[in-house]
């Protein structure tokens, strides 16, 4: 981009009032093609003669702002007339909002700065270009205030007044700046309330059903003056009242002053997590408010849905649902933790454990590319990676299972999508992460000591703690042989020697071995297991199994050790026990939020404990896609739908279902990058029928038996033996 613009911003401080900036201009020539370039230090929303450029939401998104900041390119020759007139609103957005981190605290002293150029081709050749000066003009707007965590305050009878000068500045060098990379955040569903009722505290509560993330639109008819004030919740107390304590600090304020008549709005600089909302203001008052009223927007990135899955249990449905749900609420421009607090961060750890079964829901190869990218611009000097992308911490001690994301999650998308580039771009911060383990541990050839997570909220945690009881040297020793394992097959997938790093695995797994032969927790078992690096790995998992089973058949487990542990189970002989696990009701469960009416995954197994109290007010996200992980385990042991290593992206593909007698039937479909894959099985009195459709060469195991098939659709039976004892 050949950029002529230059970053400009209001001459005067505006204060918390969102800054309006235009620039009017003439053609008198037939216009062949038009394009519109802009980027912001915040978020920008565009028209130009009056009409919204573009359908990008929330642009230009979330990157490490130091190191890349994102444009937009829009095609507006349709916008055009002879008498132009183009606005920029530029609130703060990630760039400039209150969000905690150092880095963030410098961020927050830059201006609300502008670069926009519009780039003109004229029928008869000629070419103009009309970009961000001096001359260009400002004002006040009507969004009143505007903030990531606080909402927005929007007064719709205010009329922009273009009494400001803008001046020019030094903003980010065009060497920052890159073209749009991710997918585009969009509106991609709207949502019309399920219910408007009062609550047995007198407050009036509209509820949507579904937990998203966007907002909410409203249209009514007004008097000028008239307030719509609107508060936002995940949840209601066990006494079915609004309850929004869990959103901490975060405002999420949602304030409309009306002018005269009928009106359509809703916020355009920020984003809410919520499935109810509180009316607290409302022309004519509360209780004129009607269903009618409101519609919800879910906001997300632009991802295709990729995966299906549905069996013969609705509450596992459910499950699937809010698998899905979270990723949706979760998955805007980076992967974050929860979309309503006051932290909406890109966790590392969220995203490793989360990123296969992301990749079987929807098409988030784009979307993963631009965050790695981002990862790699934020590792420091030494290969330390963050704890969250981008990263706000940058002086916070790196923590095992947080940074392996710099290696688990390049190569788990090349597995999904098999495109190299992915691996080419990312190998050398793949790398940098196994060097810095290397070079920063205590003891050679594992990794002990420093400032760990560990098994982040498992159950087995000392009264106190949030960190369960899995040490966490085993935990950290275990993902560096995990990474340096990944590390070596995606430099063999690019051809490098990586023989250094061979041997480097071969003295991790002994080390492992000789300093951890025992395991105490069910997640040591699961990565010890899952992770190949247990010496008799069945005995670990009958140890896992009896855990398990010692416990009541209950996970114990946290972040690290869920997403394994159905997988160290089916995979050694115990698949009737992970079957146990999914389909248990009871707290803890994947099941148990689900009997409590939950619409996406819960940050802790009893977000809502048994007696109906909140697990806390401090830390209880009720949107926290991370235990959504078991999506991948259904995907691909239930239903059997599996990659095969030196195939990736599915050239080729293995099936290999394994089906539960306390199921009728099991459906799952995966949109390739070569086509459809499906698999499904269903009882027929004492046989499974299994219906499989490839679109790729595949290796297909039913019962054992393993056979060679070319793409096309098949049939199979086996004999259901649980059915006929």
């Amino acid at each position: 981009m050949d950029w002529k613009a230059k970053w400009i911003k209001p001459k005067e401080d505006m204060g918390e009032i969102i800054p309006l900036f235009r620039t009017d201009f003439r053609l008198d020539r037939e216009v062949a093609e038009a394009s519109l370039s802009v980027t912001s230090l915040g978020v920008y929303e565009a028209r130009l003669n009056g009409r919204r450029v573009g359908e990008y939401v929330l642009a230009p998104g979330w990157t490490s702002y130091r190191h890349r900041l994102q444009y937009q390119e829009y095609d507006v020759t349709k916008l055009l007339s002879g008498d132009n007139q183009l606005q920029i609103y530029v609130g703060p957005g990630w760039y400039r909002s209150r969000m905690q981190g150092e880095v963030q605290k410098e961020l927050r002293k830059e201006p609300a700065g502008l670069l926009a150029q519009l780039e003109i081709a004229f029928a008869d050749g000629e070419r103009a270009v009309i970009a961000t000066d001096g001359g260009w003009q400002a004002a006040e707007s009507e969004i009143r205030f505007c903030d990531i965590y606080d909402g927005e305050v929007c007064d719709a009878c205010v009329i922009p007044v273009w009494n400001k000068d803008v001046e020019v500045f030094e903003g980010p060098a065009a060497g920052r700046l890159i073209p749009q990379e991710g997918e585009e955040i969009r509106e991609r569903e709207t949502i019309l309330p399920m219910e408007l009722f009062t609550a047995p505290n007198g407050e009036i509560i509209v509820d949507f059903g579904q937990e998203i993330t966007g907002y909410v639109e409203i249209s009514v008819e007004a008097r000028r003056g008239d307030v719509v004030d609107l508060s936002f919740a995940e949840m209601l107390d066990k006494d079915g009242n609004f309850y929004n304590e869990n959103y901490r600090s975060a405002k999420a304020q949602y304030r409309y002053i009306c002018h005269e008549g009928r009106q359509t709005y809703h916020p355009r600089l920020t984003f809410y997590g919520f499935r109810y909302v509180r009316i607290n203001e409302f022309p004519g008052g509360s209780c004129r408010a009607a269903v009618e009223d409101f519609r919800a927007i879910a906001v997300y990135s632009n991802m295709r849905r990729t995966g299906y899955l549905r069996c013969s249990n609705p509450k596992l449905n459910r499950l699937f649902d809010n698998v899905v749900w979270g990723q949706k609420g979760n998955f805007l421009d980076v992967p974050t933790d929860c979309p309503q607090r006051d932290e909406r961060l890109g966790w590392t750890g969220d995203a490793q454990v989360f990123v296969r079964a992301a990749c079987l829901n929807f098409d988030v190869e784009k979307f993963y590319r631009k965050w790695l990218a981002d990862l790699a611009a934020n590792q420091r000097e030494d290969g330390c990676v963050g704890r969250v992308v981008p990263d706000l911490f940058q002086k916070a001690q790196p923590s095992a299972a947080w940074g392996d994301a710099a290696v688990i999650c390049p190569w788990t998308v090349y597995q999904a999508y098999g495109d190299k580039g992915i691996l080419r771009n990312q190998f050398p911060s793949m790398k940098k992460w196994v060097d810095y383990i290397t070079s920063h541990t205590r003891e050679r050839y594992l990794w002990i000591g420093g400032e760990h997570y560990g098994d982040w909220l498992g159950l087995d945690a000392p009264a106190g703690s949030y960190k369960g009881s899995s040490r966490d040297d085993l935990i950290a020793s275990a993902y560096y042989a995990y990474s340096t394992e990944l590390l070596i097959k995606a430099g063999e997938a690019l051809g490098q020697n990586m023989s250094e790093y061979r041997k480097l695995y071969e003295n991790i797994v002994t080390a492992f071995r000789k300093r951890f032969p025992s395991f105490q927790t069910q997640t040591e078992c699961a990565l010890a297991v899952h992770f190949r690096l247990a010496e008799d790995c069945q005995a670990v998992a009958d140890q896992l199994a009896c855990l398990i089973e010692d416990a009541g058949t209950k996970l114990q487990t946290g972040f690290v050790g869920t997403p394994y542990l159905l997988h160290a189970l089916s995979g050694h002989r115990h698949v009737d026990l992970a079957y146990s696990l999914l389909l248990r009701e009871a707290y803890p469960s994947w099941l148990y939020p689900v009997t409590k009416g939950a619409t996406t995954i819960w940050e802790h197994w009893d977000g809502v404990m048994e007696d109906g109290e909140f697990w806390s007010k401090d830390m209880n996200s009720f949107n926290h896609y991370a235990y959504g992980a078991v999506a991948d385990w259904v995907y691909c042991v239930a239903a059997g739908i599996q990659t095969i290593e030196g195939h990736p992206g599915y050239g080729k593909v293995r099936i290999a279902p394994m089906p539960d007698y306390r199921l009728d039937w099991l459906s799952a479909s995966l949109d390739t990058r070569h086509g459809r894959i499906s698999s499904q099985w269903k009882k027929e009195g004492e046989w499974w029928r299994y219906e499989v459709e490839t679109c790729v060469d595949a290796e297909i195991v039913i019962d054992g038996e393993r056979q060679e098939v070319r793409a096309g659709r098949y049939l199979f039976y086996s004999r259901a033996t649980k059915l006929l004892a």
